[in-house]
């Protein structure tokens, strides 16, 4: 959709949250207007480049949660964004029309507290005056949706409003092609990460994938500016199938495939082949526009994310919904993957998120020199002084186990009874005491019923149940006393 989104609905403080297996991480810098539009993973350094709504640039380091660099030179809101991935340079594109090249920039050192470790790295030795924009590039006459740094030539490629697609030389910086046929805007354009070809989705809901094998032979470089067209490129495939407009695609790193995410809320990865493409999958469960969906990596997954606040996981080889993370007020916009790490990130309404998908430390228990952990379907035992492994079992097959804390657990009476954080009580039925111990198993209280008891039960904390042979008594431990009792039928009776 061209207005994503209605700036008076996005004024909430801008927040960056880590997820870790422990704990989240939260910074809130008031900068306005935060709604996040595009997301770029640094693919050595613990940096997250993000275009926001308001027209900053920002650069976090996620790993300590803290906003590290800002760029305020674009105006209107940004929203395509990348980091080259050799070279210390930043591209974005605007609806200012214009796209960006950003010089090297530097995580600066931060004072920490007492106990924390400095893990910011300097990117380059480049001083601070050098860390803005080191040129503009002029041409599109509409909103610029998406950029791209190739990842051998210097080449940038963005999508506009204005139906076309560009490919900027960035040394000599000119426009060297000029991709056109679309009919409505083009909201995103991608290299193939090892191939000549280029995919692009529109809003006239189609997908076209571009040959510029002809340009990757020109090698071009720096020279005398030439008269731009699309004569270094063919149109290879033109793929429809939606009923709405296309948000985004993007090709897979390894296989022939394409996924591409629209507005009828449906996902659909495609196949292609030298002459020909065609569908293969599509994911439905969205509730309203899908605004981006990408490959897993490295695993048969695909997360996507949309407007009805939610991102999903899908199993490929299972072809279902596997997980679903919703957000109660948040619309979701934009997606990134780190191209090393099992790290993902997600820009909504009001800020960013950084996730994973799944724990990368596996489950371990260590007692006294021995290290027993969990190692593909096998738990071995590690030993510290050795040095070795001894194979403990085997699981076939894994499931899950947990509890809720705040149950009240009943047993039969005849183990012990936790009455406190650190208390437990047993019955000693031949002396008729209830000892109260501690965890070292000393006995710290002793305590003689009021009746004549063959089992206790659980009765809320200092609390204990008396069962009688003929009455139920619940007893407060601390002070001594009973609380309530009830007789049993059999003594009434005989009462």
């Amino acid at each position: 959709m061209r207005q994503a989104v209605n700036p008076s609905s996005a004024t909430i403080p801008y927040s960056l949250k880590y997820i870790t297996r422990r704990s989240r991480l939260t910074a809130q810098p008031s900068v306005g207007n935060t709604l996040g539009l595009g997301l770029a993973f640094h693919p050595s350094q613990p940096l997250l480049a993000a275009a926001l709504h308001n027209g900053s640039v920002q650069l976090w380091n996620y790993r300590m949660g803290i906003l590290v660099d800002r760029f305020e030179e674009h105006e209107g809101p940004v929203r395509g964004i990348a980091i080259h991935p050799t070279r210390p340079l930043l591209v974005t594109g605007g609806d200012d029309y214009k796209i960006k090249v950003w010089g090297a920039f530097l995580v600066p050192r931060v004072p920490l507290q007492k106990g924390c470790i400095d893990t910011t790295t300097a990117i380059s030795r480049y001083p601070p005056q050098n860390r803005r924009c080191l040129f503009t590039l002029h041409g599109h006459l509409d909103y610029v949706r998406t950029v791209q740094f190739h990842h051998e030539m210097p080449c940038i490629i963005p999508a506009s409003d204005d139906q076309t697609i560009r490919i900027w030389n960035s040394t000599s910086r000119q426009c060297i092609a000029t991709l056109t046929g679309h009919l409505h805007y083009v909201m995103s354009a991608q290299f193939h990460p090892k191939e000549d070809l280029i995919v692009s989705a529109s809003m006239d809901q189609t997908l076209r994938v571009w040959d510029i094998s002809a340009l990757s032979s020109k090698r071009p470089a720096a020279g005398p500016r030439i008269k731009a067209f699309d004569s270094f490129s063919t149109v290879k495939h033109v793929l429809e199938g939606h009923d709405r407009g296309d948000n985004y695609a993007m090709f897979h790193l390894t296989l022939p495939l394409i996924i591409f995410a629209d507005d009828d809320r449906v996902i659909k990865v495609w196949r292609m082949s030298e002459t020909k493409a065609w569908e293969v999958d599509s994911c439905r469960g969205h509730f309203n526009n899908v605004s981006n969906a990408l490959f897993h990596p490295k695993h048969e997954l695909v997360v996507s994310c949309g407007e009805d606040k939610t991102m999903r996981v899908w199993d490929l080889a299972k072809r279902t919904a596997i997980q679903a993370f919703r957000r109660e007020h948040d619309r979701f916009w934009v997606l990134a993957a780190h191209p090393n790490l099992n790290l993902f990130a997600a820009g909504h309404d009001s800020g960013l998120i950084v996730f994973k998908l799944e724990r990368e430390r596996p489950a371990f228990y260590v007692n006294q020199d021995t290290l027993s952990y969990v190692r593909d379907k096998y738990v071995p035992a590690y030993d510290f002084n050795t040095g070795s492994d001894i194979g403990l079992l085997s699981v076939k097959k894994f499931g899950t186990l947990s509890f809720n804390p705040a149950e009240r657990a009943r047993g039969n009476g005849q183990s012990a009874i936790f009455v406190a954080r650190n208390r437990f009580a047993i019955l000693n039925k031949a002396s008729q005491l209830i000892e109260v111990r501690d965890l070292s198993n000393m006995v710290v209280k002793s305590i003689e019923p009021p009746v004549l008891t063959n089992e206790i039960f659980y009765g809320g904390t200092a609390c204990l149940v008396l069962s009688s042979t003929t009455s139920v008594v619940l007893y407060d431990i601390q002070q001594q006393k009973t609380i309530g009792e009830i007789n049993s039928p059999l003594d009434l009776l005989e009462q």
